[in-house]
């Protein structure tokens, strides 16, 4: 069998498929014994739909690279949180023309505008919150007042 912590680091995210788990920080934990590898999961929100489809990613992923027995847990804690986003996920984020969301920022209650999120296209920080949904639950629709292009932009928790 291959490295496990190699074959999950190119799994990419079903939503966000320009980042892998690994990049998005929801991988927790890799536990090999045997044949069994046993995989930690933490959702984005909970009641994320994805999961399963990740879970699914994993399991046929290991599997595929020789893992007999392939058991993956979902887990709460700690909770995920935006600041588990890797550099590099950041990075490829905003080279997909969505805004990454700030490393140690607040944490915002309702539905207030994010302050300061700049376009990834031209970097302006005069954007607009268009809606705070998105393609996912994990993502708001905003407007560079600029450049006038329309971005996702990854909502900060």
């Amino acid at each position: 069998m291959v490295n496990p912590e190699a074959v999950l680091a190119g799994i990419v995210d079903p939503e966000l498929p320009m980042v892998t788990l690994a990049e998005l920080g929801v991988l927790r934990g890799v536990t090999c014994s045997g044949g069994r590898v046993e995989v930690e999961l933490a959702p984005t929100y909970l009641g994320c739909p994805a999961i399963e489809v990740m879970a699914d990613d994993i399991r046929r992923a290991l599997r595929a690279h020789g893992a007999g027995d392939v058991v993956v847990r979902t887990v709460m804690s700690p909770p995920w949180t935006t600041d588990d986003i890797t550099a590099e996920g950041r990075r490829k984020l905003a080279a997909a023309g969505i805004a990454p969301p700030r490393p140690g920022g607040p944490v915002f209650v309702g539905l207030p505008a994010a302050p300061n999120v700049r376009c990834p296209r031209c970097g302006s920080a005069a954007t607009t919150l268009m809606s705070p949904f998105s393609g996912t639950a994990c993502r708001a629709l905003r407007r560079c007042e600029d450049c006038r292009e329309p971005f996702d932009h990854v909502k900060e928790r």
